[in-house]
């Protein structure tokens, strides 16, 4: 007999097989008796008939709680009426643990609650669509690069410098020396594009902000391309192309966990290109029109954000922002240096920043300028200065966090259930 995961039996119908797993639920209807088993690539629903109350089989089958281990063995049937059009005859159950009492029911949890079991929470069906999606949302991203011709870089965890601001910063000893957690991957990226000419890496990043918004956490994951030669134009090319390529995958792909979700993929099926894309100062004076009272040079926030998602039912790409809100690598506008060439990627239906990225400066003088402006140690950056000694050539890359993504397309409420176990303020357990 077979172990087959129930993602695949549909390949063994009128056989026997055997499952692996844990007790979703079950019920009792006279005779016959109802088991949904689950063994985390499925569900199937398992019968089990007799006309004798005291049968063996029943006894065992009293004796199963919710989330107890077993192994079930009996034959597949075709049955539209059951989860995934399949059924399982019982006959043979090995009980491995008889669980203590779930401490997750049907009946409504509080947040706080569910996220102190968060490593049983995963078990529910929503958290576990949501992470089904997120599993295709990576191999998307990283079939969308692979094929392109990008390869895959590691870059380091631990650095000596900060890529985004110091004030956001965790620091650790490392031996003699201070050394942090990273940020970004992009500087290393850089380095590496200069002698692969287009790469990616991809991997956790950390954020020392004080933030409780339900866009924030402090460890997340994000993918980061960055490629030699390429323009803010080619850079924006590119992270339009991969949302595109991603909601396909998605709606393709993960039909059965958007219905979990009910999801309304509707608003999924519109993203198409193209995108609008509109200058920081046009969707600036945009936003004044619909009574918005930030002023030229702030940055965009939350209510910004919802505001362009009114006006547009697609993302938004918005470029040319104020150098002063930029990052010290930023390359300045030749016509308007006062603008730094990068480019924001706004979500639809409210999600906010899903993309940043845009050119970086190629020129040694003006980045040992801006490294000077931004009041940065040189001695931490001497290597990154190196890579505009030797061949520099205009370069631009992006990242792309995954969270926030998984968020917009599963319209999740609140980021913190987009990844298995989130980091926010103040919650590092389980």
């Amino acid at each position: 007999m077979k172990w087959t995961y129930i993602e695949d039996i549909s390949n063994f119908k009128d056989k026997e097989v055997e499952i692996r797993g844990w007790v979703f639920n079950k019920r009792s209807s006279g005779k016959v008796r109802f088991l949904l088993i689950r063994d985390g690539t499925g569900l199937i629903q398992g019968t089990s008939f007799s006309s004798k109350t005291d049968d063996p089989l029943f006894k065992k089958f009293d004796t199963r709680t919710q989330e107890s281990s077993l192994i079930v063995r009996g034959r597949v049937k075709e049955e539209k009426r059951a989860p995934g059009g399949f059924e399982l005859t019982i006959k043979d159950v090995e009980i491995l643990q008889v669980a203590d009492e779930y401490p997750i029911t049907p009946k409504a949890h509080s947040t706080p609650f569910l996220m102190e079991h968060r490593h049983l929470w995963l078990r529910s069906q929503k958290q576990h669509a949501i992470l089904q999606i997120r599993t295709e949302l990576i191999k998307a991203i990283r079939d969308f690069f692979d094929d392109r011709g990008f390869r895959l870089m590691d870059t380091p965890i631990l650095t000596p410098s900060a890529c985004e601001g110091t004030t956001t910063l965790f620091e650790t000893d490392y031996f003699d020396q201070k050394a942090f957690l990273s940020q970004s991957g992009q500087l290393y990226n850089e380095a590496t594009a200069m002698a692969f000419g287009k790469v990616y890496c991809f991997g956790p990043t950390f954020r020392a902000e004080k933030s409780k918004t339900r866009k924030h956490l402090i460890e997340f994951w994000m993918v980061e391309p960055e490629v030699a030669f390429a323009t803010l134009e080619d850079i924006t090319e590119l992270g339009e192309d991969l949302v595109v390529y991603i909601m396909e995958r998605i709606l393709e792909q993960n039909k059965k966990e958007l219905e979990v979700l009910e999801r309304d993929t509707k608003p999924l099926e519109r993203i198409k290109k193209p995108f609008p894309r509109l200058t920081y100062d046009e969707a600036q004076k945009m936003l004044k029109k619909k009574g918005s009272k930030m002023e030229w040079g702030d940055d965009f926030g939350a209510p910004e954000e919802a505001l362009i998602s009114e006006i547009f039912d697609l993302p938004v790409s918005i470029t040319h922002f104020p150098a002063k809100i930029k990052a010290f690598y930023m390359q300045p506008d030749e016509k308007r240096p006062e603008l730094a060439l990068g480019v924001d990627v706004l979500a639809s239906e409210g999600y906010g920043e899903i993309i940043g990225g845009g050119q970086r400066i190629h020129d040694l003088d003006l980045l040992e300028k801006k490294i000077k402006e931004f009041k940065l140690p040189r001695e931490d950056y001497e290597w990154y200065l190196d890579l505009r000694k030797y061949g520099s050539v205009p370069h631009s890359g992006f990242g792309l966090g995954i969270e926030r993504m998984l968020a917009w397309i599963c319209k999740i409420k609140h980021i913190r259930e987009t990844i298995p176990f989130p980091r926010l303020l103040n919650k590092i357990y389980p």
